[in-house]
């Protein structure tokens, strides 16, 4: 499977981690465990078998929309064989129609294979995952650190760069030539 992800702003980035580490240090699942490279803040746009070198340029194209405006607003849970908890990316009219763009690219590709339907735009739920796994719960301690005057899990930035992840080797290749902070 590989996927098509968008990369937040360093400081956004920053912030993530920070969450994921106040996750860990209270004793909770948390992506700050998953010690892999590759492993970094995303918002993940689609899921394919393989995205071939032809797709691979259409979707670079696609991505010189970067960089578009990121919104976080909130938690999320998901339930299922992994339960997940996430900052919920509350989408504007920029990041959908990027989405859009790439689910559409690659639904038009035969060659892709099958995508994973919760990204169908329909159905998808745009999101940065703070923690995975059976005990993936809001903590009792704070996680968010409020910006002056306003709400503690609200944070604004940009999606400046995107990347394919590979999980059968577990790489990942840059899509973009974008990279802003």
């Amino acid at each position: 499977m590989e996927t098509v992800e968008l990369l937040p702003d360093v400081t956004t980035e920053r912030t993530v981690r920070v969450v994921w580490r106040r996750l860990s240090d209270a004793g909770l699942p948390s992506q700050a465990a998953h010690r892999h490279p590759t492993n970094r803040p995303h918002l993940t746009l689609a899921t394919a078998d393989t995205l071939d070198p032809e797709v691979r340029v259409r979707l670079k194209r696609i991505l010189t929309a970067l960089p578009v405006p990121l919104h976080l607003d909130g938690t999320v849970r998901f339930d299922g064989r992994t339960p997940v908890l996430a900052w919920a990316v509350r989408p504007d009219e920029a990041l959908l129609h990027l989405h859009e763009a790439v689910w559409r690219t690659l639904r038009d590709t035969p060659a892709c294979g099958r995508l994973n339907p919760l990204h169908d735009p329909e159905r998808w739920k745009p999101h940065i995952t703070l923690a995975r796994g059976r005990d993936a719960a809001y903590p009792e301690t704070p996680l968010f650190s409020a910006a002056p005057g306003g709400p503690d899990d609200a944070l604004t930035g940009e999606w400046v760069g995107a990347r394919t992840y590979d999980s059968v080797v577990r790489s990942t290749t840059p899509l973009d030539s974008v990279r802003r902070s």
